[in-house]
């Protein structure tokens, strides 16, 4: 039985042109980035090269561009870097539906005397802007919000939260994993101070991100080592890494984004002839390869385990979080009930999915949720 794979959100099967581009510099080209020799200058200038590939899909600047080991650790990097350079400010603002690694990065710092603010969102995950305006005060160092979101698929207005943010003069930081190359990422016009992208949300390899860091800003190491990147993040730059999501930025398809949008748009069409099913997040400003919905009656990790049986992965939430049973904390953000959000699942598209693929999906789900429903003592017809 044909796996079908319909989890991209979690991760994607990395592009063969991908792997093609990095094993040049696992085998042939695999010096030191630092060192003088031969070797180590074309490893460095792939690296450069990279960093000018990335920037430019972003409209920042190559020295803006800070390569990490992924979303997590730009994420903790962005927070807690600017926290440490600037400790005189001890006020941090972020949303209620930001990725565990920011709520637990900033849950440490409250221990240790940080204020941190939780932006509401409303029904469809967008930050209440007028809440946020008026949370910022003198004190505050860093607004941190997702743009597009892991779970839900909302994706937030960054130009406007960056022109209050602006207008406040505090720092705006940024999780774009799930956005980046899937919508309009510009650091000028948005106003970003600090940015987190990685490379495996975009079929491209796990283990490698990057944080952005507009000139000016001041940040301060969170790992020591030998002074690589800008003295900002030490360690022996990951060169496979990094070119292969310079690699996977490059062959980022526009006609893609339109066939996935497509069936997306059939998904959540045909999902919702089932009955008592409801669509979370926003229908129109939403990641274009996002479905999260849920459903009455029956908890999502059983939807998720008769999929699985039928060779169809899917998620009951973001990958981190996985394993947790307790509600998402995105959802109950929403204002559902913790059953409503345990009824939940989150289907994902990627490069390689089919209408095929998607018309068997769509074929056996509305009879998985029917069996469920027959034995579930919280369904009524």
């Amino acid at each position: 039985m044909k796996t079908i794979y319909l989890d991209n959100a979690a991760t994607t099967q990395i592009d063969k042109r991908v792997v093609k581009e990095m094993e040049k510099f696992m085998i042939r080209e695999f010096g030191n980035p630092s060192s003088l020799h031969e070797k180590g200058r074309e490893a460095r200038k792939a690296v450069e090269k990279a960093r000018e590939i990335i920037a430019n899909s972003i409209n920042a600047l190559p020295e803006e561009i800070i390569f990490t080991s992924g979303g997590t650790e730009s994420n903790v990097l962005a927070i807690k870097g600017v926290a440490e350079a600037n400790p005189e400010k001890k006020h941090i603002i972020i949303s209620k539906i930001e990725h565990d690694c920011i709520i637990n990065c900033c849950n440490e710092l409250e221990k240790q005397g940080y204020r941190i603010t939780k932006i509401d969102v409303d029904s469809e995950g967008f930050v209440n802007l007028d809440e946020l305006e008026k949370a910022i005060s003198p004190d505050t160092l860093v607004v941190s919000i997702i743009h597009g979101n892991n779970e839900i698929g909302t994706i937030q207005d960054l130009e406007k939260i960056g022109k209050i943010c602006k207008s406040k003069k505090v720092y705006f930081h940024t999780d774009a994993c799930q956005s980046y190359m899937k919508t309009e990422i510009d650091v000028r016009k948005q106003n970003l101070d600090l940015a987190t992208l990685n490379a495996h949300k975009i079929h491209g390899p796990k283990g490698i991100g990057v944080l952005y860091i507009r000139k000016g800003v001041k940040i301060k190491a969170i790992q020591e080592g030998g002074g690589q990147e800008r003295e900002i993040r030490g360690g022996t730059e990951n060169v496979p890494g990094i070119v292969g999501m310079a690699k996977a930025v490059e062959i980022y398809d526009k006609e893609e984004i339109e066939k996935m949008k497509e069936l997306r748009d059939k998904m959540i069409k045909e999902l919702e002839r089932i009955p008592e099913i409801k669509l979370n997040g926003s229908r129109e400003k939403r990641l274009y390869n996002n479905i999260n919905v849920r459903f009455a009656g029956i908890e999502g990790e059983s939807i998720l385990m008769m999929l699985d049986k039928e060779g169809i992965c899917v998620s009951t939430g973001s990958a981190c979080s996985s394993k947790s049973l307790e509600p998402s904390h995105v959802l109950l953000a929403l204002g559902l009930k913790p059953e409503e959000s345990h009824g939940s699942i989150r289907i994902s598209l990627g490069r390689f999915n089919t209408e095929k693929e998607i018309n068997k999906f769509l074929k056996v789900i509305p009879k998985i949720v029917k069996d469920l429903r027959k034995i579930s003592p919280f369904w009524k017809e």
